[in-house]
C-alpha cells in the first residue's frame, strides 16, 4: 500500500504532530544535526498535505530517556491527544524517538490503531490498522528496545573493566582527591580536612556512637567536611549526623577501592512502579572490592568493627545482642538489662515528675493485643549495686593511669586546638586573597572595587569572629593545660569513684565504661526468703557475678490491706486526729508509701480515699443500681486506682455506666473472684507464656 493510500481524507481533518526526543542534554547540545533533522519533519508533514497551522511540534522531551514514560510529559500529552481523536498523523525521526520500551511502544500502536492514526518517519508511512504495518512496527519497537539493552551492556562492560583495575573515576570521599595521572585516590592536601576525618574516626572509637561524635564536634565548635551535592566541591558545614554516618560507612577510608555498593530496584511508590537505589550492606555482595588500593585512614578490621557497632546501636529489643547506643538518660543498665524470666532485652521507662527509672519487660498478649508486664523493676538500687561492683573490679595502677590520662587529655586538647588553628589559617588566607583582589583592580572602576572592598571587609570580620571564638574555646575547654590542671587530673585518676560520681561525668560516659567490662545484666525478682532482686552480671571475659539487692517493702498505699483500712476507719471513728492515727499505724509496723514514717498528710490522703472527711461530709451512699465509681472499686478490692485503670485499659474490667469523667462499674461475685485472682497473680491474664531464658542458659 503506497503512502498516499495510507493517508486518507479523515487524517487531514485532524492535526499532525511532530515528536522530538533525544536521550540527554549533552546530545541536544553536541548532536545538533539530529535535532535539526527532527524539526525538519514539519516540512515533511506539509509536503504530505497538512497546512502549517495544522501541525503541532512536541519538543518537551529533548534531554529525556525513552526507556520509560516517566518524566516524559510530551509523550504523555501525545498519547492523550491520540486517545481523544485529535491527532491524524505522528511524525518521528525513527521508532526509537517515540519509545525504547516495548510496553510503551505497543500501547501507542494500539491507541493509534483504535483512533486510526498513521505513523510516519523520514522514509515511510505506516498504518497501525493494517496488520502487516502493525507487525513491522512491533518488530522495530523490539529492535529499538534491544538496541538500548546492547548499548547499556557495552557501556556497563567498559565501566566494569576499568573498575576491576581500580581506574574508574568515582567521586572522592571527603579526605581524598582523585589523581588523574595515577588514577588513584590520594590524601587531600588540605591538612584541616585530613585532621577532621581522623578526628571523626577517633571519637567514634572512643564514644561508640554517631550521636556522641556529633555532640563532640558541636561542643567544641568544630566543622565537618562534606561534598556539595553530586559535585567534587568540598565545603565546611555545621555538625550533622549524615556526614558522620557516610564517613563511618564508607570502605574507601580503609584504602579499598569499592564499586557496586548500591543497586537499582523497582518498587511501588505513590501508586507508581518506580526504580530507586538501595545500598548493599554486605561486603561480599559488592561487585568489586580492591584492598590496599590507596592510602588508608583506618584498617579494614576497624572498619568492620565500626559496622558492627553501628548495627548494634539500632534499638531492637527483640534481639538479644541489639543493645542500642549509650544515651544520656539516667538508667545505667540501658541496653544491658535482660529479663531473667524470658531472656528479652528490657526497656527503660521513666515515671513520675522525678523521672524515676524502671527496667521493664513487656510481652504482646495475642488474645487482648495489649502488652502486659513480664517484669518491672526499679532501677535506683540496681544501678547503685552494679556501679559498686564495677568500681570494685576496676583497680588501676594509680601512677600509670594518672600519667596515661594526662597524656590523653593533652593529646585531645592539642587536636582540637590544631583544628581551630587550621580554620583560622584558612580564614586569614581568604582575607589576604580578598585584599590582593581589591588592590589589583583599577581604583576608578568603582562598580567592581566596591564589591571587592565589601568582600575584603567581610573576610576580615570573619577572622576576628573566629579569633574570639578560639580564645573562648581555649578558656572553656582547657586546650592548654596549666600545672594545676595536670595536678587535678592526676588526683582524679587516683580516685576513680570520685570521677564516676562527679557531676561533670555524663550518664553516657558511665554507660560506655560499663560496656567495656560488662556484656549483660540479668534481673529477676525473688520473694523468698526476702524481697530481693537477683542480679547476675555477665562480664566480657565470660565470668559471672551474682548479687542480691534488697527491694523496698510493699507500701500499704499501693495495695491497701483490709485490716489496715479497717484500722484507719476505726481510729477515725474514735475521734483520733490525723497525727495520732499516723503514730498508731506506724507503731503497728505498716510503712507509708515512699516515706520512712507515716505523717498526717499521708493519713489525710488515705482518709479521702475511704470517704472519711473531717467536715462532717461523707461520700454519697451506694447507688440504687449497685454501680460503684472507680475509687470505690479500688477500695473494695484493696488495690490502687491506677491498677483499676490498667484493668479497664486492658479490657479486664468493663465500664457499666457513667461517662468519661465519672466511670461506674458493676462488681458481681464472678467479677470480684476474677479480679482477686488477677491481684494475687494466680492467672496468666497478666502475661503470656515466657520464652526460653536464653541468657540464663548461657550463664
Amino acid at each position: 500500500m503506497a503512502t498516499s493510500d495510507k493517508i486518507q481524507h479523515v487524517h487531514f481533518e485532524r492535526r499532525a504532530t511532530v515528536y522530538l526526543r533525544q536521550s540527554t542534554l549533552k546530545q541536544v547540545v553536541e548532536h545538533r544535526e539530529s535535532t535539526a533533522r527532527q524539526y525538519a519533519l514539519r516540512q515533511r508533514a506539509i509536503d504530505l498535505g497538512w497546512s502549517e497551522d495544522q501541525i503541532d511540534v512536541i519538543d518537551e522531551d529533548l534531554g529525556q530517556s525513552g526507556k520509560s514514560i516517566e518524566r516524559r510529559e510530551g509523550f504523555q500529552r501525545l498519547a492523550e491527544n491520540v486517545a481523544q481523536g485529535r491527532v491524524g498523523a505522528i511524525f518521528a525521526l525513527e521508532v526509537s524517538r517515540l519509545a525504547r520500551s516495548s510496553a510503551d511502544w505497543h500501547q501507542l500502536i494500539e491507541l493509534c490503531g483504535l483512533a486510526d492514526v498513521v505513523i510516519a518517519d523520514e522514509q515511510a508511512c505506516y498504518a497501525p490498522r493494517d496488520y502487516n504495518d502493525r507487525l513491522l512496527l512491533g518488530l522495530k519497537g523490539q529492535m529499538s528496545e534491544a538496541e538500548l539493552h546492547w548499548m547499556r551492556l557495552q557501556l556497563q562492560g567498559g565501566k566494569l573493566s576499568k573498575a576491576r583495575r581500580g581506574e574508574l573515576y568515582v567521586r572522592p570521599a571527603p579526605g581524598y582527591v582523585w589523581n588523574a595521572v595515577t588514577r588513584r585516590f590520594c590524601f587531600d592536601p588540605d591538612e584541616q580536612v585530613q585532621r577532621a576525618v581522623r578526628l571523626m574516626f577517633e571519637r567514634f572509637r572512643i564514644d561508640g556512637s554517631t550521636g556522641a561524635v556529633l555532640r563532640y564536634f558541636a561542643r567544641h565548635g568544630l566543622r565537618m567536611p562534606a561534598r556539595a551535592g553530586q559535585s567534587d566541591v568540598l565545603r565546611w558545614i555545621a555538625p550533622s549526623i549524615n556526614p558522620v554516618k557516610s564517613i563511618l560507612k564508607n570502605p574507601t577510608y580503609t584504602g579499598a577501592y569499592v564499586y557496586g555498593r548500591s543497586e537499582q530496584r523497582a518498587g511501588w511508590f505513590g501508586g507508581k512502579l518506580q526504580r530507586h537505589r538501595v545500598a548493599v550492606e554486605a561486603p561480599e555482595a559488592w561487585k568489586i572490592c580492591l584492598r590496599d588500593h590507596h592510602p588508608a585512614y583506618i584498617g579494614w578490621d576497624e572498619f568492620m568493627d565500626n559496622q558492627r557497632k553501628l548495627a548494634a546501636n539500632r534499638v531492637n529489643h527483640a534481639v538479644l545482642d541489639q543493645r542500642g547506643a549509650a544515651r544520656e538518660s539516667s538508667a545505667l543498665l540501658q541496653g544491658l538489662a535482660v529479663c531473667g524470666r524470658c531472656g528479652r532485652r528490657m526497656r527503660v521507662h521513666y515515671q513520675g515528675k522525678h523521672e524515676q527509672a524502671q527496667y521493664q519487660c513487656r510481652q504482646l498478649d495475642p488474645g487482648t493485643g495489649q502488652y502486659p508486664f513480664c517484669l518491672n523493676i526499679s532501677a535506683t538500687r540496681i544501678d547503685a549495686a552494679v556501679s559498686k561492683l564495677f568500681l570494685a573490679a576496676v583497680q588501676p595502677a594509680e601512677v600509670e593511669l594518672g600519667l596515661a590520662v594526662v597524656r590523653e587529655v593533652e593529646r585531645q586538647a592539642t587536636d582540637i586546638d590544631r583544628q581551630w588553628s587550621l580554620r583560622l589559617e584558612r580564614a586569614r588566607y581568604e582575607a589576604q586573597l580578598a585584599e590582593r583582589r581589591y588592590k589589583a583592580v583599577d581604583p576608578d572602576n568603582r562598580v567592581v572595587a566596591r564589591s571587592l572592598e565589601r568582600e575584603w571587609n567581610d573576610n576580615l570580620g570573619e577572622v576576628e569572629r573566629l579569633e574570639r571564638e578560639h580564645e573562648l574555646a581555649r578558656d572553656r575547654d582547657k586546650l592548654v593545660l596549666a600545672p594545676e590542671d595536670r595536678a587535678g587530673i592526676m588526683s582524679l585518676a587516683r580516685d576513680l569513684p570520685e570521677v564516676w560520681n562527679a557531676g561533670t561525668t555524663t550518664h553516657a560516659e558511665r554507660k560506655n565504661l560499663l560496656r567495656m567490662l560488662i556484656r549483660d545484666v540479668s534481673l529477676d525478682l525473688v520473694d523468698v526468703p526476702a524481697r530481693q532482686t537477683h542480679v547476675r552480671v555477665l562480664w566480657q571475659t565470660g565470668a559471672v557475678s551474682d548479687l542480691m539487692v534488697d527491694r523496698p517493702a510493699k507500701s500499704a498505699w499501693s495495695t491497701p490491706q483490709p485490716d489496715m483500712l479497717a484500722l484507719v476507719a476505726e481510729l477515725f471513728a474514735a475521734g483520733k486526729s490525723d497525727e495520732e492515727i499516723a503514730i498508731e499505724v506506724e507503731r503497728r509496723g505498716l510503712l507509708a508509701p515512699r516515706r520512712k514514717a507515716w505523717s498526717a498528710r499521708s493519713v489525710v490522703d488515705l482518709r479521702l480515699r475511704l470517704g472519711l472527711r473531717r467536715d462532717g461530709r461523707v461520700d454519697p451512699p451506694q447507688r440504687v443500681d449497685g454501680l460503684l465509681p472507680l475509687r470505690r472499686v479500688a477500695v473494695r478490692l484493696g488495690v490502687s486506682t491506677r491498677t483499676v485503670r490498667r484493668w479497664v485499659e486492658r479490657g479486664l474490667l468493663v465500664q457499666a455506666g457513667g461517662g468519661r469523667t465519672t466511670r461506674l462499674f458493676c462488681l458481681d461475685d464472678a467479677t470480684i473472684r476474677r479480679l482477686e485472682a488477677l491481684k494475687s497473680g494466680a492467672t496468666s491474664a497478666v502475661g503470656t507464656p515466657p520464652r526460653p531464658a536464653r541468657l540464663k542458659e548461657a550463664l
